[in-house]
């Protein structure tokens, strides 16, 4: 028997029925999805110091139970002292079981542990997708604080099927996210 994340199954059982009955959309089909969720650090230390970029790489990695990319700068910008190919920065893109996972723990784990939390901002990029920037990684409990060299922030992009800002925020706020009071 295969395991299914409890976000999946909200989804499935609660969010479809009620976002259905919400826009009046004619088919289950219509309802929008979470469909990935890419997580990106930028590490523009790294270009001094290669060790930075796999430490970065070692903590998303285990953030996100997938393994990290490490992203390289794709020209020269000589007052960076950057070169062509030199790695800046890590990512990782979640679909299915992981992404949900992962979704589960932003929400109810990680986002509470921020310091003077108030919720996050419910604009999106005008097509149903919302992007937050967090600026200390060690909110998530899979990191040791003593033993992450360097605190880095990171953006995650929840990117969805909704057409709009206001259907991609209405599957997220059922999931339970924790956006900001207006």
């Amino acid at each position: 028997m295969s395991y299914t994340p409890r976000l999946q199954d909200k989804y499935r059982n609660e969010v479809v029925p009620v976002l259905k009955e919400k826009f009046n959309y004619k088919s289950v089909m219509e309802v929008p999805k979470v469909e990935k969720i890419v997580i990106s650090q930028g590490v523009g230390e790294a270009v001094s110091d290669r060790k930075l970029i796999d430490a970065a790489v070692a903590d998303l990695t285990s953030i996100t139970g997938q393994q990290a990319l490490m992203i390289k700068s794709k020209k020269d910008v000589s007052n960076f002292k950057l070169r062509k190919g030199m790695p800046i920065g890590t990512k990782v893109t979640l679909r299915r079981e992981k992404m949900y996972e992962f979704l589960d723990r932003l929400i109810s784990v990680a986002l509470p542990r921020t310091r003077d939390f108030r919720g996050v901002k419910s604009k999106g990029d005008g097509s149903g997708n919302f992007t937050i920037g967090i600026t200390e990684n060690i909110i998530f409990p899979e990191l040791d604080i003593d033993k992450v060299k360097k605190i880095l922030g990171m953006d995650i992009t929840i990117v969805t099927s909704a057409k709009t800002n206001e259907e991609g925020a209405a599957l997220l706020n059922e999931f339970g996210f924790p956006f900001a009071k207006k």
